[in-house]
């Protein structure tokens, strides 16, 4: 049975406080895809990218599948996470935009 390799992950205090984002923007060219994470706040006309992560299609795949495993690991524990929706229809026809591709 092979030896699993153990990766020492270092993170400073100022990477561990994070960013909060309210909206990812997802793009890509033919090599890498591009994950711009923003902040937006009512009524702003202009909203900040807060982070932007490069990755190669390789790991942006790897990393759907881990979302989509913790998601699931999430939800079997706390329930179902439901999208909510405008009560009157809002701005975009009541499909909400917090992520966006």
């Amino acid at each position: 049975m092979e030896k699993k390799q153990e990766i020492k992950i270092e993170i400073t205090p100022e990477i561990a406080a994070g960013h909060y984002s309210n909206l990812a923007v997802i793009s890509h060219s033919a090599q890498e895809v591009f994950l711009d994470f923003v902040t937006m706040a009512p009524n702003m006309p202009q909203a900040k990218v807060q982070s932007r992560i490069i990755m190669s299609p390789e790991n942006a795949k790897n990393l759907l599948f881990a979302l989509r495993d913790n998601i699931a690991k999430y939800e079997a524990t706390f329930g179902e996470i439901e999208r909510k929706m405008p009560k009157n229809g809002g701005a975009n026809g009541g499909v909400p935009t917090p992520f966006q591709s």
